[in-house]
């Protein structure tokens, strides 16, 4: 079981969570100072960051590569992308994006739920190919690419059939595993796995919404233990962010309240 080292203030709800050049991002829903940014050692405020015209935020990822940060605005169906000294541009997706991704080549990925679909683009926004998931991957959340080439994404909303975590083969066409189905609290079920992260060893943790865990699961997607149970948390945890070098979860943890979310923080455990 993953240890609490440090809880960042709470206010309003967390969106996004991710690192670069040895600082923490938070993406916050607040109107302005949307992304906070932290010291990765001591935790402390360092500074804000404005997005211009940023209407319905989703998530957040970096690349180290390009020095920058992308966020996702289902809203005006863009991305924004923001760079370390805080120059924001954006481009279009041309459907609405979800969850966010780096994969080994630098590209970025973005998740489209409604069309199913996985959109690669290029640090600038150039679109380099868009994949089209099985039928059965019914409201895409998050997807991940690994070295081999395939995606392990998350899919399923709160009145689906099916909420499950899945390797896709790198053409987007077949699942090589999947984990879960019905929707469930056991340990072999999920209720709106929303948000993954892997380590290098291509383990698997999943933030499992609603029945308010972190599941950990091996790379052939058994079920290996929960990294972050519900009594670690004060709400629900729907995104995530590994610092592989340093071996850190941090789960943003977000109060929902008549559908809406109306606050939240971030716990950090050693995993």
């Amino acid at each position: 079981m993953g240890q609490i080292v440090h809880t960042l203030l709470e206010g309003p709800p967390v969106l996004g969570i991710t690192s670069l050049a040895g600082e923490i991002y938070l993406l916050r829903d607040k109107g302005r100072d949307e992304v906070e940014v932290y010291d990765v050692i001591t935790h402390h405020l360092q500074r804000c960051l404005t997005v211009p015209d940023i209407k319905g935020t989703a998530d957040m990822t970096s690349c180290k590569h390009h020095h920058c940060v992308y966020i996702s605005d289902h809203n005006i169906e863009c991305i924004h992308r923001l760079d370390v000294q805080g120059v924001a541009t954006r481009w279009a997706v041309n459907d609405k994006p979800r969850c966010l991704s780096v994969n080994a080549v630098h590209s970025l990925l973005v998740a489209c739920d409604e069309v199913r679909k996985i959109k690669e683009f290029t640090s600038h926004g150039d679109l380099l190919r868009e994949l089209t998931l099985p039928d059965d991957v019914v409201n895409l959340w998050h997807a991940i690419q690994l070295t081999s080439g395939q995606f392990i994404v998350c899919h399923g909303n709160d009145d689906d059939a099916a909420q499950r975590v899945c390797m896709i083969t790198a053409d987007g066409c077949h699942i090589v595993h999947s984990h879960g189905g019905e929707p469930g609290s056991d340990t072999g079920q999920f209720n709106g796995p929303a948000h993954l992260a892997v380590d290098n060893n291509e383990f698997v943790f999943v933030a499992d919404v609603n029945n308010r865990r972190v599941t950990l699961l091996s790379p052939t997607f058994h079920y290996v233990r929960q990294v972050v149970s519900s009594d670690k948390l004060k709400w629900h945890p729907d995104r995530l962010y590994l610092d592989v070098q340093k071996r850190r979860l941090y789960v943003a943890d977000n109060e929902w309240k008549d559908g809406k979310v109306k606050s939240g923080r971030v716990v950090v455990f050693s995993v």
